[in-house]
């Protein structure tokens, strides 16, 4: 029990990690139509401004300083750059910021070279959030922070205990996520700026008429989206590593979630980012084979196939690829996304 306890919760932070930058991505997606692929290097950007910043005032200045500087590059990048080109339709806009990616991965190579960088969580955020106790005398319980080492050695040999800590990074990285989902939705929802917002989307021309520079808010809008991009660049570039290869790793990724979501859909990308951090979860933590888990839900297998390298293939194995299957699936049977209300 404290194993499949234990692989909810790393599911979950890893897929309210993706929200986090898929959610910049389906905001500017949603306002102005474009599909930034440069939307992980901004994640890039935040990390390692944010690294930079930790070495000489700490992580939690880092926390702010990060995010902004990853945004109003966002914002520049829009007013002077994405502005110009967007007049001529999609694919000169993907084209520029295919462009961008790349520019961005070298100046961060040039600046902070090409290995990773040591880019540690605060004190306060290291070790375990909590620790679960399973005992096969007591069962299940659970006690904050790290166990006493008496509560994980058994006193008898017939008694087995198994100690199962959960970082706390990954429990701050939830808390941001989830703090984030409310304030955007409280934004756009509850808010001027949120009316106004939205209704540049569908009547810039009215927007524009009361008095209001609908430029000067996609440009607001595509920054935020990116400063969220560089929120999630911090969390994640202190939780698991900060190297050059981060946005490459993360970036085809959090482009699934927002097809697999609905695109432009908030709560779709939400309810994507966590299935799928929970089903690679699992995958890897499950080191079984494609063909023990076939016999497992009851069906035939041929002996022949059963012996092929396809079927011998551990469900870890494949884990990196479901995503992308998962894709696949979603265009064939609800081109739309699971809560998306259009198609494309």
């Amino acid at each position: 029990m404290e194993f499949f306890t234990i692989s909810l919760l790393n599911g979950l932070s890893y897929g309210l990690l993706l929200f986090m930058l898929s959610s910049g991505l389906t905001l500017i997606l949603s306002m102005m139509g474009v599909l930034n692929f440069a939307h992980a290097s901004f994640y890039m950007v935040g990390a390692y401004v944010a690294y930079s910043v930790s070495r000489l005032v700490g992580f939690w200045p880092a926390l702010v300083l990060g995010p902004l500087v990853a945004g109003a590059l966002g914002a520049l990048f829009e007013r002077y750059s994405l502005r110009r080109v967007h007049k001529f339709g999609h694919v000169p806009e993907l084209l520029i910021t295919f462009g961008l990616s790349y520019v961005i991965l070298e100046l961060v190579q040039l600046i902070w070279g090409r290995t990773a960088v040591d880019f540690p969580p605060p004190e306060m955020l290291r070790g375990p959030a909590f620790t679960l106790i399973n005992s096969s005398v007591d069962g299940m319980h659970w006690v904050w922070g790290a166990a006493p080492a008496v509560a994980c050695q058994a006193a008898d040999a017939a008694v087995r205990v198994v100690c199962s800590p959960f970082p706390a990074t990954r429990g701050f990285m939830m808390l941001v996520a989830l703090a984030m989902l409310v304030a955007l939705w409280l934004l756009l929802t509850r808010t001027r700026i949120g009316l106004v917002i939205q209704s540049a989307l569908t009547h810039p021309e009215m927007v524009e008429a009361l008095g209001h520079n609908v430029p000067r808010v996609l440009m607001l809008v595509f920054g935020a989206g990116s400063g969220l991009a560089g929120l999630a660049g911090v969390i994640g570039g202190s939780t698991f590593v900060t190297e050059p290869s981060m946005a490459a790793t993360v970036g085809p990724v959090i482009f699934v979630v927002v097809v697999v979501g609905g695109m432009g859909s908030l709560a779709g990308a939400f309810l994507a980012s966590v299935l799928i951090g929970v089903v690679q979860t699992f995958a890897v933590a499950l080191d079984y084979s494609l063909a023990s888990a076939w016999l497992g839900l009851g069906l035939d297998l041929d002996p022949a196939w059963a012996a092929s390298t396809l079927f011998k293939l551990t469900l870890s194995q494949v884990a990196p690829i479901l995503p992308y299957l998962f894709l696949v699936l979603i265009l064939i049977f609800r081109p739309k996304g699971l809560l998306g209300t259009r198609e494309g």
